[in-house]
């Protein structure tokens, strides 16, 4: 491989972000169920291998440089780029448009762990602001986040093949949630599953998702 690999190896930048974004993970999140534990050991794995890969050693180009002699000029860190030959612009625009989709999704995450935190404290069913979309907005910030992060922007072995894993576990984890507010709420929550989907909003609500996001969904009242 040519020089522009030779960014890897700064295992202390890698650790620091590991860290970083792990404690951010955390934070919002708060698995409690051994469940949640499951789902956050995975995204903790994707968190580690990406992140490892990035600024630590390029092991998947590294392997299909190898063995799949995968090499020019263009061979970059960056799996997309040294895909496509595009070298540093390659990595360029996957970053920019990664840290776009990554961002959507983290907004996501954090303004519907806000909802649900306001709507325990005051022990009611959050059907509005994010909620009024898809039913776990958590879940499909978490989703877009890491889609942006570890497929689009620096996509591994690793986070390629853990993502869908990540996505089905915490499909599961929601049925399960489900069973839980169904058995709490009753039939308040058996209409709303019928009106709003699970993790992808409607045709044509994506824009009003995103608005949501940044907090603007919340002038509704909640149901």
């Amino acid at each position: 491989m040519n020089a522009s690999v030779s960014h890897g190896g700064a295992w202390g930048i890698a650790l620091i972000v590991i860290v970083l974004v792990s404690w951010f993970f955390y934070r919002y999140f708060a698995p409690k169920s051994w469940r949640e534990w499951a789902g956050a050991g995975a995204v903790q794995a994707f968190i580690i291998a990406l992140y490892a890969e990035m600024y630590g050693f390029p092991l998947t180009v590294y392997l299909l440089v190898r063995f799949f002699g995968l090499d020019s000029e263009f061979v970059s860190a960056s799996l997309w780029s040294s895909l496509v030959g595009l070298g540093e612009i390659g990595m360029l625009v996957s970053m920019l448009l990664g840290y776009a989709i990554a961002f959507t999704g983290i907004g996501l995450f954090i303004q519907g762990w806000r909802q649900v935190y306001r709507a325990r404290k005051e022990d009611k069913l959050v059907t509005d602001g994010l909620y009024a979309y898809v039913r776990h907005p958590q879940y499909t910030g978490l989703f877009i986040a890491l889609f942006g992060e570890g497929v689009v922007h620096w996509p591994t072995l690793f986070s390629i093949g853990l993502f869908p894993v990540i996505v089905l576990i915490y499909v599961w984890l929601a049925y399960r949630e489900e069973k839980q507010v169904i058995a709490r709420f009753g039939d308040a929550y058996r209409a709303y599953q019928r009106q709003v989907p699970m993790f992808i909003p409607r045709w044509g609500q994506w824009k009003q998702l995103a608005s949501a996001s940044r907090g603007r969904g919340d002038q509704q009242d909640s149901r």
